[in-house]
């Protein structure tokens, strides 16, 4: 794990500025703590170079050889690589049989000589996370590379016959010419789903390499973006045959994470697990006591509030393969670190669960520099509710119109809201409101913080104005819409995996670790387990209303069955309670400040509403006070840069 930057000075006589691209390294430092390299191409007549790849490096694998950049062996290629292949052992036998010789034992070499003969297309044979450059002196082109499912960052901007790239936008900004420009279709975005998708930022000229991208930049300045993979769930297993057996299903999907995770465990530092006590997590750390000589080190987060923390199921796994437990308790005072969070974030980011993952990432990496996790489960196995609210919504449907409209009107819409993690009467609040729109529209909704009424209820004039001609809700609804599948939760699944995952998920995971000097791994995102998950029938993976059915029929005997049976809690934090209680003051002050509301997005009396109906426990407006937080500290440190580090 790295972080990576570069300068291209196409088209131009203007020699890379070898002082901004160290800067650009040393503000990302906490992604490599271990080494800086700098390599400089393209000679120019006066002295100067057209080209520079920057490196930050954490050293996970060969530690005395692996300084990046790395060359090839006449020195015309090169490589600033952040991630991790975990089948580059059997990839480099097969180019030392080829010839080619090596002059380190790390994986970043392998992609270089796999670049030397099969160009771009290397990235078909890459079994990982990666994010990287390579520049070629022999035909004058850069390379970029973004991983399948999208683990690893970059982001690029065109500037005057210049193009900058890094693992960050902050990495970027280290170039004072680059305008702080915000989109406001981003903001709208942000303000629905708490991120900003690819190829999006909060910035108007910064752009992300979406997942399973390639970037190429030739000398002219002219730029090819192209995607390299996609899941398709139109191919099932065949089990027409009278001798087809569902344990044999059983047995691959064992048999098949087994591998991932083995192939997770190649490392020359410390390893260990994230344990969440849930079905995913669990099974990892399982497998991973399978192939460890020694008790795997295991990781736990709690919090004071009972309902929100799942410390003693994690326990149960912990007992059960005999690991070298740790748990860690978030308190509210976490929130003192709210800003440097927000800082290392780059762009606003309201996944409240990004406080509990920096947390143990936090804690964790005074033990070990990797650890695997159980992120990708749900997305491959439909563990979500929202998965099971889409299967309900159909036969929903089928209610009649009257009785729907009086369910809503007289069963619920006067009750108040619990502050609990799993508010049920909140749920089924948001079940009716939205149950009875056509596909795809529930499942948007449910992905919703803010939808599109209350966003017009929120926004200010100018506001609106600038995002009168942009719906937001069209970006997971292309996704629904181009899915390579057949049936409509097939269709879900397929744009969490393009959506969700890469976007949230992935993103808070990755700059949690990274923040604190350490690497995850996530087995269930090994993308040959996700193409064989993708031929499974949903009907296995939610049958009636049980979520993960095959998974946990495949997982029986080996966890136990009150890890098994037990309800999904997720990474949930109680930031409900907190707003109500000690951090009451503080959000009220940060939302209703002068600077805040003279920034032009939102209504002062609309934020009022929001804050007293949540006060007064009528309404749960957790997330949507988060966002709104999030965003305006955002602002404070990256707009106003008041706050400093």
């Amino acid at each position: 794990m790295c972080g990576i930057c570069g300068i291209f000075e196409f088209n131009s006589q203007k020699s890379v500025d070898k002082e901004l691209l160290s800067r650009m390294c040393t503000v990302m430092n906490y992604r490599g703590p271990d080494e800086e390299g700098i390599h400089l191409g393209w000679p120019m007549a006066n002295g100067g170079y057209r080209v520079g790849l920057g490196h930050r490096r954490l050293s996970i694998i060969d530690l005395k050889s692996g300084k990046q950049p790395i060359h090839n062996e006449d020195k015309k290629i090169w490589i600033s690589f952040n991630g991790e292949i975990y089948n580059f052992k059997s990839l480099r036998n097969e180019l030392e049989k080829k010839g080619h010789c090596f002059y380190t034992q790390t994986d970043t070499e392998v992609i270089l000589h796999l670049y030397e003969d099969y160009g771009v297309k290397c990235v078909d044979f890459l079994r990982g996370m990666f994010a990287f450059s390579i520049w070629d002196e022999r035909i004058k082109q850069l390379f970029l590379a973004r991983d399948r499912l999208g683990k690893k960052p970059l982001v690029y901007t065109l500037l005057n016959d210049r193009l900058i790239f890094s693992s960050e936008i902050k990495s970027i900004l280290e170039n004072n010419q680059i305008e702080r420009n915000i989109d406001p279709q981003a903001i709208d975005l942000y303000m629905t789903y708490q991120y900003v998708p690819s190829p999006l930022t909060i910035f108007k000229n910064i752009k992300k390499l979406p997942p399973a991208s390639i970037l190429i930049c030739n000398a002219k300045g002219e730029i090819k973006i192209s995607k390299f993979w996609d899941i398709d769930y139109r191919q099932k297993l065949d089990f027409s045959n009278s001798k087809f057996k569902m344990q044999e299903i059983y047995n691959q999907i064992n048999s098949r994470l087994e591998e991932a995770v083995n192939l997770r465990m190649i490392s020359d530092v410390p390893l260990g697990a994230f344990l969440s006590g849930g079905i995913d997590s669990s099974a990892v750390v399982g497998m991973m006591s399978k192939f460890s000589s020694k008790p795997v080190k295991t990781f736990s987060i709690g919090f004071q509030e009972e309902d929100f923390s799942e410390l003693k199921y994690a326990r149960i796994v912990a007992n059960l393969f005999h690991t070298q437990h740790h748990e860690f308790i978030v308190k509210v005072e976490m929130l003192d670190v709210l800003p440097r969070i927000v800082w290392h974030y780059n762009e606003p980011f309201a996944d409240s669960s990004c406080l509990p993952s920096y947390y143990v990432a936090r804690e964790t990496g005074k033990f070990v520099k990797v650890a695997l996790n159980g992120d990708g489960g749900d997305e491959s196995f439909g563990g979500y509710d929202r998965y099971r609210a889409n299967k309900m919504a159909l036969f929903f449907q089928k209610v009649p119109l009257g009785l729907r409209k009086a369910m809503w009107k007289y069963l619920f819409k006067h009750f108040p809201e619990s502050v609990g993690r799993k508010s049920r009467l909140r749920q089924m609040k948001r079940f009716i409101q939205s149950a009875d729109k056509p596909m795809p529209l529930p499942n948007i909704e449910w992905h919703s913080v803010f939808n599109s009424a209350q966003k017009k209820a929120l926004y200010t004039e100018e506001m609106l104005e600038k995002t009168m001609d942009f719906d937001a809700n069209q970006y997971l609804f292309q996704l629904y819409s181009g899915a390579n599948a057949f049936d409509f939760l097939d269709k879900i699944f397929y744009t969490d995996i393009n959506s969700y995952l890469p976007e949230d998920l992935l993103v808070k995971m990755d700059i949690a670790t990274m923040a604190n000097s350490m690497e995850t791994r996530s087995p269930f995102l090994d993308h040959k387990f996700i193409e064989f998950t993708a031929t499974l029938p949903y009907q296995w993976k939610i049958k009636g209303l049980t979520s993960k059915d095959i998974l946990k029929k495949s997982l029986k005997g080996f966890l136990p069955n009150k890890i098994l049976n037990r309800k999904k809690m997720g990474f949930g934090v109680p930031i409900g309670k907190w707003f109500r209680g000690e951090l009451k003051n503080y959000l009220t002050e940060t939302l209703l400040a002068p600077k805040s509301i003279q920034r032009g997005y939102f209504k002062k009396e609309a934020i009022e509403k929001l804050l007293v109906e949540h006060s007064s426990g009528k309404v749960s407006h957790s997330y949507r006070l988060w966002s709104l937080l999030v965003l305006e500290v955002w602002h404070q440190i990256f707009i106003d840069k008041s706050i400093k580090f």
